[in-house]
């Protein structure tokens, strides 16, 4: 594990490579963080939804300053998609609905796929989103039941590799810029291929030149603070 905190002021500023747990917000992570280091300036680079885990870089005192910087840079994920059904939320948050069309599409259909969403897309984010409209979450009025139109945007995808297909399952790693809903591209895979599909599990491996292989766990990173004596 590489050293990720600044070695002058270790607990005063610098970066914290941590691996988010499956159900945490990164919020949580934020709010953990800060209780250790109790109450030091302490923001995240980068949300991940409660049902993804994986690298999560949460900032500490002046480096807070280099967020947008560490957000801006691109991002790489492993997880699978599930294919012959479809959610309103494009993952497990709401209940999976059987499509009609269950005929099992081939292994050149499902790489087409991938390469038909690969480079400049144009997307539309979840209405299960942290997106702000008139001022509230998007995710606020979708489980109020209201209907929303989601404006679409253009993200990049650089890299968009089928790692294994195991059917109903198809698993993938996908390198993007910020900004990228891997739900949504869950969903528009599944409209391509015309089964339907939603996003069945997903991990953030890499920021940048950041990689999840050196965070801590929670549990590790709160033993190493107890180690140096900060609570």
């Amino acid at each position: 594990m590489t050293e990720q905190i600044s070695v002058n002021n270790p607990f005063e500023e610098g970066i914290i490579l941590l691996n988010k747990p499956l159900n945490w917000t990164s919020f949580n992570v934020v709010k953990k963080v800060r209780y250790l280091l109790k109450g030091k300036k302490v923001g995240h680079a980068g949300t991940l939804d409660p049902l993804a885990t994986g690298l999560v870089i949460v900032c500490i005192g002046k480096a807070t300053k280099i967020i947008e910087s560490i957000q801006a840079q691109p991002k790489v994920y492993t997880g699978s998609f599930f294919l012959g059904a479809v959610t309103d939320s494009y993952d497990l948050e709401t209940t999976p609905k059987p499509t009609d069309n269950l005929i099992k599409p081939t292994q050149e259909q499902i790489m087409n796929a991938a390469q038909e969403l690969t480079g400049e897309i144009i997307q539309t984010p979840p209405i299960f989103s942290a997106i702000k409209i008139g001022g509230k979450r998007a995710y606020q009025y979708a489980r109020q039941g209201a209907n929303i139109k989601m404006k679409s945007r253009k993200t990049t995808v650089y890299e968009f590799d089928i790692t294994e297909i195991n059917f109903p399952i198809v698993s993938f790693r996908i390198k993007c810029s910020k900004g990228t809903y891997i739900r949504s591209i869950a969903n528009d895979f599944g409209k391509i291929l015309g089964t339907g599909a939603y996003l069945n599990s997903l991990c953030r491996t890499q920021i940048g030149e950041y990689k999840l292989g050196d965070a801590y766990s929670i549990n590790e990173f709160e033993e190493f603070v107890k180690q140096n004596e900060v609570i």
